[in-house]
């Protein structure tokens, strides 16, 4: 009679004696012991050993400790399996780690972590489209990001695939983030699953993890860039607050009233010890609104001084403020040159009707001749600068978010396959 085929009594592992514990209902193929690490043939009834491997656990501790249970997109789930893949450019080795979750209901999926950055990644329903430097798949595109060998470098746990340490395969990314699509082959096989950049303190939630999740370093692959969307919602409203400015600055145009309330010439001697004096009244009528004075000097090679305060009659209230109108010009070895000008405007915002004068305090240097000059005060006048100002506000944090997007970019590009040309040189995308 034939011996009948042995049995496992017990989940132990025959390398160490260490016991096992089968999460995944029956469905793993590859079991890790967590205490000397042989990887075990889990279809196997005697648990054959496919490798054994030496590597530090202190070294390689799973943030998610295996067994670790959680609800997650609406299902529980249970931590099985850990492994470190490790890829290898310009000499220089890069790991990431990688937690296979099962539920009993939704199968598996599994979590990818590099530098602080989550993924959450799961097997794709439907074969996507590559073609050059993009892939497609469900009607969304992605970008090539990088194409690179990953051997696997370190496993615990268990895996519904054979996993052995140093296997090798082809990994392609491409990205339209906060998502990332990527391709493993392995001879003749290729395996396309789809992840999602997901927060650490989400997984830590979900899964009641003591302390709290690492903080990311660097701007990953798939990262979805905050101030992306905060730039396109920045030059939406910077677009509707400028359309808004013109149609006020439009209409300020059109009925603005230009009224000239006083106008007088004056002539200035520089040697009076008295030169102040005040203007007769004038009234400004209608609404709270600007007052323009604007002062025209007979100034060749000289300079004046205005101290001007338009002062309120009845209530006495002052606007003090200074001008200086100067004009000079010459000839020198490169030709003619003038500078300043014989023209000078002051705009006092925000100024109630009644009755007002100018006080008014010339200045000049006492060798020059008589000056003479103008001034004339016209109410409810347009003013661009102030236009410009707002103009200027509302365009600067379009431009800081902007550049920061772009640096972004520039960070996230700079790790893939094709980084991004710099300003002022660097390399194509």
């Amino acid at each position: 009679m034939s011996a009948a085929p042995p049995q496992v009594q017990s989940l132990t592992c025959p390398n160490c004696g260490a016991p096992l514990t089968v999460r995944s209902m029956g469905r793993a193929v590859t079991i890790v012991c967590d205490r000397c690490h042989s990887i075990l043939d889990a279809k196997d009834p005697q648990l054959r050993i496919l490798q054994r491997f030496e590597a530090a656990t202190g070294d390689e501790v799973p943030l998610i400790p295996l067994g670790t249970r959680g609800k997650w997109r609406g299902a529980d789930y249970q931590a099985i399996g850990f492994q470190v893949r490790t890829m290898e450019v310009d000499g220089i080795a890069y790991s990431w780690r990688e937690y296979l979750l099962f539920s009993p209901y939704k199968g598996f999926r599994y979590f990818t972590e590099y530098n602080g950055h989550w993924n959450d990644c799961s097997v794709v329903t439907a074969l996507p489209e590559a073609q050059g430097t993009s892939a497609k798949y469900l009607g969304k595109k992605y970008k090539h990001f990088q194409t690179c060998t990953a051997k696997t470098t370190f496993v615990l746990g268990e895996f519904p695939w054979r996993v052995t340490v140093d296997d090798a395969v082809a990994v392609t990314d491409y990205i339209a983030p906060p998502y990332v699509l990527s391709s493993e082959t392995a001879g003749s096989e290729t395996t396309w699953t789809l992840g999602e950049y997901v927060h650490g303190a989400d997984i830590w939630k979900a899964f009641g993890l003591p302390g709290v999740a690492p903080m990311p370093i660097g701007v990953y692959e798939n990262q979805l860039s905050q101030l992306r969307v905060s730039a396109g919602r920045t030059w939406f409203a910077f677009a509707g607050l400028v359309t808004a400015m013109f149609v006020i600055f439009t209409l300020n145009q059109l009925f603005s009233q230009r009224e000239q309330v006083f106008q007088e010439a004056y002539r200035f001697s520089p040697s009076s010890t008295e030169a102040s004096f005040v203007t007769p009244e004038f009234e400004l009528k209608g609404r709270t609104s600007d007052v323009e004075v604007e002062t025209n000097a007979d100034v060749s090679n000289q300079w004046i001084y205005l101290n001007y305060a338009l002062i309120d009659e009845v209530t006495g209230q002052a606007y003090d403020f200074g001008r200086e109108v100067s004009y000079y010009s010459g000839v020198d070895s490169d030709g003619q040159w003038k500078e300043g000008g014989r023209h000078d405007r002051a705009v006092l915002p925000s100024v109630p009707p009644g009755r007002y004068y100018l006080r008014v305090e010339p200045e000049s240097d006492a060798s020059f001749g008589l000056i003479g000059y103008t001034v004339t005060v016209t109410r409810d006048v347009p003013v661009l600068s102030v236009y410009l100002v707002a103009f200027a506000a509302l365009l600067l944090p379009a431009l800081l978010i902007s550049w920061r997007t772009y640096n972004f970019e520039q960070m996230r590009w700079a790790e893939s396959g094709h980084p991004k040309r710099s300003i002022g040189g660097g390399s194509d995308e």
